[in-house]
């Protein structure tokens, strides 16, 4: 890991000069941000090419998933994106919202080639990731995915945890739970969650499916709907389908 970062330094100011030509913005924990062509994911690895080498070659690097902060497609390839390589996912720990307002894995669409979306079918790629039960990052699991004001989401969550004291929860939630602490205080506790943005308290119930268009820039952050998450255990498994734009 250590020499995947020194590698990661000594291509910043390359990157920066060719920062034009290419196409996704990949923001590391370290500070670092890299400018590249995300072409595959697997064993929790992101394969990378940068830079625009002689007779067309580019190089490629590789960044483990949990270093990454976030990964944003430029909007001018993403359009091409249909489907998703993920062979490998897993919670990674990231700087979240304080859970008292609003509080990783990121996967990789494939971009054919040669492929144009069609103006009435708009293309989806998709991301797959699990989101603790438990107060880790303050309850908040990073999804890795920036969005932006009016794409179009469809997130759908499977799983089920376990809320303490005996009671147990799929992302649909448990009615009639007192609970004054959570964050949608008139839905099911321990129903799935959602908020854009770390400084947002525009909280977005999911529960087991939800369609919906973002109403704002951000990363997509989610979560469980109560209030005491220290005896919490689990997970949700969520698959999110994003709008290529």
């Amino acid at each position: 890991m250590k020499n995947i970062l020194r590698t990661l330094c000594s291509f910043s100011l390359v990157l920066v000069m060719v920062g034009t030509v290419l196409a996704d913005t990949i923001r590391l924990k370290d500070g670092s941000v890299i400018r590249g062509q995300v072409i595959g994911f697997k064993d929790q690895q992101f394969t990378i090419l940068i830079g625009s080498g002689a007779q067309g070659r580019r190089s490629r690097t590789v960044i483990y998933m949990e270093d990454v902060e976030s990964i944003e497609f430029d909007s001018a390839t993403t359009a091409a994106a249909a489907s998703l390589a993920n062979d490998d996912t897993s919670s990674s720990p990231n700087t979240q919202p304080p859970r008292s307002t609003p509080t990783n894995t990121s996967t990789v669409p494939s971009r054919p080639n040669n492929t144009s979306p069609s103006s009435s079918a708009p293309a989806f790629f998709t991301i797959k990731v699990p989101v603790r039960a438990d107060n880790t990052n303050n309850g908040w699991t990073n999804t890795g995915l920036v969005v932006r004001q009016g794409q179009r989401l469809r997130i759908s969550a499977t799983g089920r945890i376990s809320l303490g004291g005996g009671r147990f929860s799929t992302p649909a939630g448990i009615p009639n739970v007192a609970d004054t602490d959570k964050l949608l205080r008139t839905e099911n506790t321990g129903s799935l969650i959602a908020v854009i943005g770390d400084d947002n308290d525009d909280f977005i119930l999911i529960g087991t499916r939800r369609d919906f268009v973002a109403q704002r820039d951000g990363v997509l952050f989610l979560g469980v709907n109560e209030g005491n998450l220290r005896d919490n255990t689990g997970t949700y498994d969520i698959v999110i389908e994003a709008e290529a734009r």
